[in-house]
C-alpha cells in the first residue's frame, strides 16, 4: 500500500491517541525518552504528527502487543518493524483462528455493527460467558491485529470491533450483577492507560462466577483509586498494565498502591507490559494472562473462611 504521506495532513495528538491506541503520554514519554515521534507544531504550539509517523506507531504499536519493548523499536524504519512483524509471528507460531472468525471478519470490513454485535452475542450464548472471553474474545483479537497487519482491516474497523465487544461484554457483565458475592474487586487503570479491553475482559470473567466488581473505567490516579477502595469496602483492587505502559512506571506506581492500601485489601495487576516482573512485586498477585484470573479468584476465595458472603 502505497501513501503519499505528503499529499495528507498531519495528525493532532487526540487523533494519533485514537488512530494507534497509544497514549497522548506515552507518546510524550517516548518523545523525551528516545527522541520519537518528532511532532510538529501548529500556530499555536500543539504537536502534529506526519503521516509516516503515525504508520511507524502503529506498527510498534503491534509489535508492543506481541511483548517487545519500545526501546527495542524506535530506531527501526517501517520496513523493518514490518518484518520484525511478520518473523515475531512466524516464531510464535500463529495458531489457527477460531472457525467463527471467518464469518465476523466481513461484518467488520463492511461496516455491519449491527449484525456484529448480533453475531457476537450468539457466540456469547452458545459457548457461554467463560468460554467467549477464553475461547472468542482473545483470539479474535489477535487475529483484528493480524487482519491489520496485512491490510485487511483499517484501525476505524478495529475500532469498530472493539466497540461492540465491549458493548457484549457490558451487557453479560450487567446480567450477572444481581445475587453477587464477594469479594468486592475495583476495576481500573492508571492515568497514563487508556486501554480497557484487557480489563473488561477480567471483569466479566469475575463476574461470570458471582464477584462484585466495581469499574472506574480508565485513567484512574492512584489517589482515587485509594479513597474508591476504602468508601467501597473493596477486597481487591486490579488494574491492568498493556505493552505500552512503561514497565518501570508500573512497577513504581503499584508499590506505592501496595503501600497506600491495608495489607487486607488485595492489589491484583496484569497485562503485558508486567511479563515477567512478579518478583519485583512482592504482596502483589500478577495476573498471567486472562484465565489466571479465574485461578486468583479461586485463590482468594480458598484462603477466606467458607461462609465468608
Amino acid at each position: 500500500m502505497n501513501i503519499q504521506f505528503d499529499k495528507l495532513a498531519p495528525l493532532s495528538i487526540s487523533a494519533v491517541e485514537r488512530d494507534t491506541g497509544l497514549s497522548k503520554d506515552t507518546l510524550r514519554v517516548w518523545e523525551r525518552r528516545y527522541g520519537f515521534p518528532v511532532p510538529q507544531r501548529d500556530a499555536l504550539g500543539e504537536r502534529l504528527y506526519p503521516l509516516e509517523q503515525v504508520e511507524k506507531l502503529r506498527l510498534i504499536k503491534r509489535l508492543l502487543d506481541q511483548g517487545m519493548r519500545p526501546s527495542k523499536l524506535m530506531g527501526a524504519d517501517a520496513s523493518e518493524l514490518t518484518v520484525l512483524l511478520e518473523r515475531h509471528g512466524a516464531v510464535r507460531g500463529e495458531p489457527a483462528p477460531p472457525p467463527e472468525f471467518a464469518a465476523v471478519l466481513p461484518l467488520i470490513r463492511q461496516h455491519r455493527s449491527e449484525e456484529l454485535r448480533a453475531a457476537l452475542s450468539q457466540l456469547l450464548m452458545r459457548h457461554g460467558l467463560q468460554r467467549f472471553v477464553q475461547d472468542i474474545v482473545g483470539p479474535f483479537n489477535a487475529q483484528i491485529g493480524e487482519a491489520w497487519m496485512r491490510g485487511e482491516v483499517q484501525v476505524y474497523e478495529e475500532h469498530l470491533y472493539t466497540e461492540q465487544i465491549q458493548n457484549v461484554l457490558r451487557g453479560a457483565i450487567n446480567a450477572h450483577l444481581v445475587g453477587a458475592q464477594r469479594p468486592r474487586v475495583l476495576l481500573t487503570t492508571l492515568p497514563e492507560e487508556e486501554h480497557g479491553l484487557g480489563l473488561l475482559m477480567a471483569e466479566a470473567l469475575l463476574a461470570s462466577e458471582g464477584a462484585q466488581c466495581l469499574s472506574l473505567g480508565t485513567r484512574t490516579p492512584l489517589p482515587d483509586i485509594r479513597m474508591a477502595a476504602m468508601a467501597s469496602a473493596a477486597d481487591i483492587v486490579a488494574l491492568s498494565f498493556s505493552a505500552a505502559y512503561p514497565a518501570r512506571q508500573a512497577l513504581s506506581a503499584l508499590h506505592a498502591l501496595r503501600q497506600a492500601l491495608p495489607a487486607s485489601v488485595g492489589v491484583w495487576a496484569g497485562g503485558a507490559a508486567l511479563r515477567d516482573k512478579a518478583r519485583q512485586l512482592e504482596g502483589i498477585r500478577v495476573i498471567g494472562d486472562i484465565g489466571d484470573t479465574l485461578e486468583a479468584l479461586r485463590e482468594w476465595r480458598g484462603s477466606r473462611r467458607p461462609d465468608l458472603s
